[in-house]
């Protein structure tokens, strides 16, 4: 009876191994910090594509500018995609629970009008 036991738990190990390496993955496509790239990925609570722009809602203290986030677009197979990084920590106190806007026009990220667009950033929903 223990070797079926040890047997079921082998097997069980062995089927998840490849969801380990899913799991790295995924952890690894969001890292807090990459040293090739400055500051750190910033969660968005809402992004927009439409007439060439790119919009986007960010957590914000009351001081967060357009110039205190990066805009990272890289080539991949399925279009450019775009990944948000704060340069800048947003230090004020007042609360914005909806978070502050900031866009970019597609002549400003390097992008050929109507081209297709992905984000990158991770989601996070406002606070309530």
């Amino acid at each position: 009876m223990k070797r079926i036991a040890r047997l079921a738990g082998a097997l069980a190990l062995i089927a998840l191994l490849p969801a380990c390496n899913t799991v790295q993955q995924f952890a690894g496509r969001f890292q807090p910090s990459r040293p090739d790239l400055p500051g750190q990925v910033e969660p968005v609570h809402a992004a927009a594509i439409a007439r060439d722009e790119a919009v986007f809602w960010v957590t914000s203290n009351g001081c967060t500018a357009k110039e205190d986030i990066t805009p990272v677009v890289r080539s991949s197979s399925d279009g450019p995609i775009i990944t948000l990084r704060r340069i800048k920590e947003d230090r004020c106190r007042e609360s914005l629970p909806e978070g502050t806007e900031v866009r970019w026009s597609f002549e400003e990220l390097g992008l050929a009008p109507g081209s297709r667009l992905s984000v990158d950033n991770p989601y996070q929903l406002p606070p309530t």
